[in-house]
């Protein structure tokens, strides 16, 4: 039987958690601290044990929403791909979800349980009172030679990539210091969310914070597109950790995608994490346009489970009106223009 102990973070916590193979950038405390920041939750550590044997770690953050204590691991709209366990060779997903359930609804006296894992399936979902829906996420395998990743794109992408190269694009590493990035990526967002008569999910102090937190540990790299003329055109955000690197956000201005700023960044970005070792690159969900870039497509189910059907309910008619908030404050900006 498995068993959950919430513990206090550690020099020593830390350093047992970064052995563990199946680690993501998520579970680090740099991570923690810009979820917690942005979302005024409270980081949840937990140690996973077998009997007297540490076998495992959790991680989550809780946050309060109608007065209800919330245990997100992560929550929709945290910008937070995956975070959940890591786990010894061996010790089962399954089980160590089965536990979780009385921590998160004893221990931490939680009315709501939100959980995306990298490793869970959807068999292991079945019989612990559940709901999920998938999420499955785009990735490209980088193992193989730079000429291979190339070969692997659809022919379009390649040829969109030569294009940018003869337009005169420059991709450019953005020092993580540099106080104009933030605000040249999120005003390109702004162009790309108005182009589906939307706004952006978060704001400019998001970026910020994302920056803040990861560049001191190296754990960022910000990219720029510019123009023949000298002009930012286009920037990405990637974060990267051990073995993989996240197309966290992109951007560019529509006036200027016809020089294919976007396939020239992400070019730039894989050769630049193959070379320091990153063996995965995750698009960080399974957008369709993704596939142009030979991704291969991972399940990574979402899943929830509520005290109650109340609850349940409250979580489903936030989600609702948060797109209808979206929509609305779309609308009203266009107004104002």
């Amino acid at each position: 039987m498995l068993a959950l102990h919430r513990v206090e973070p550690t020099a020593a916590l830390w350093a047992d958690r970064a052995t563990y193979d199946d680690r993501l950038i998520f579970h680090t405390e740099q991570w923690l601290r810009f979820v917690a920041q942005t979302q005024r939750a409270e980081p949840v550590l937990a140690t996973v044990t077998d009997g007297a044997r540490t076998v495992g770690h959790f991680t989550g953050l809780v946050t309060k929403r109608y007065g209800l204590r919330i245990l997100g691991s992560p929550m929709a709209g945290w910008t937070t791909s995956y975070v959940g366990f890591n786990l010894a060779p061996g010790v089962p997903r399954r089980a160590a979800l089965a536990a979780l359930m009385p921590f998160a609804f004893g221990e931490l006296g939680c009315a709501h349980l939100e959980i995306r894992d990298r490793g869970l399936t959807e068999p292991d979902l079945e019989g612990l009172g559940l709901r999920w829906a998938a999420a499955p996420t785009a990735v490209i395998d980088l193992r193989p030679d730079a000429d291979a990743l190339f070969g692997a794109m659809a022919s379009a992408c390649r040829r969109n990539i030569r294009k940018a190269g003869k337009s005169g694009v420059v991709i450019e590493e953005a020092d993580p210091g540099d106080p104009a990035f933030a605000g040249e990526f999120y005003n390109q967002l702004r162009d790309v969310f108005a182009k589906q008569n939307l706004v952006p999910t978060y704001s400019i102090e998001r970026v910020r914070a994302l920056i803040g937190n990861l560049a001191p540990a190296g754990r960022i790299l910000l990219l720029r597109a510019r123009d023949g003329e000298g002009r930012c055109i286009a920037t990405a955000v990637l974060p990267w950790h051990h073995r993989t690197m996240y197309f966290w956000g992109g951007a560019s201005w529509r006036e200027h995608q016809h020089l294919r700023p976007n396939e020239a960044l992400i070019w730039h970005a894989l050769r630049w994490a193959k070379e320091r070792g990153v063996t995965e690159f995750d698009f960080v969900g399974g957008n369709s346009y993704k596939a142009k870039y030979g991704t291969t497509e991972v399940p990574v189910p979402w899943a929830r489970r509520s005290r109650s059907p109340l609850v349940a309910g409250l979580r489903d008619a936030a989600k609702e009106g948060f797109a209808l908030k979206q929509r609305a404050v779309a609308r009203l900006t266009r107004a104002g223009h």
